[in-house]
């Protein structure tokens, strides 16, 4: 189901309502703002974001963060480590 946004707030409990059956996408300005679910869909999607193995992860970290970690590994290459010569007395 999709509403426009100032439908949804003047009608929120209705939508919380029907949320119970299937998501309500809130539309505001052409696109989904947001997308109204019930408890238990969220608990479920809670679950399965939980069930992720620590590897799956990474490759999502690694591929959403994938240009800031080459600019930090070049410039650790260029650089250096702060405190690498240092030694303990």
């Amino acid at each position: 189901m999709r509403v426009n946004a100032t439908e949804a707030k003047n009608r929120f409990g209705y939508y919380l309502g029907q949320a119970e059956r299937e998501p309500v996408h809130v539309i505001k300005n052409d696109r989904v703002a947001g997308v109204i679910v019930s408890a238990a869909r969220y608990a479920e999607l809670e679950a399965l974001e939980q069930k992720k193995s620590m590897a799956q992860r990474k490759r999502e970290f690694n591929e959403t963060y994938k240009d800031w970690i080459a600019a930090q590994n070049e410039l650790v290459d260029k650089v250096g480590v702060f405190g690498e010569t240092l030694r303990p007395w």
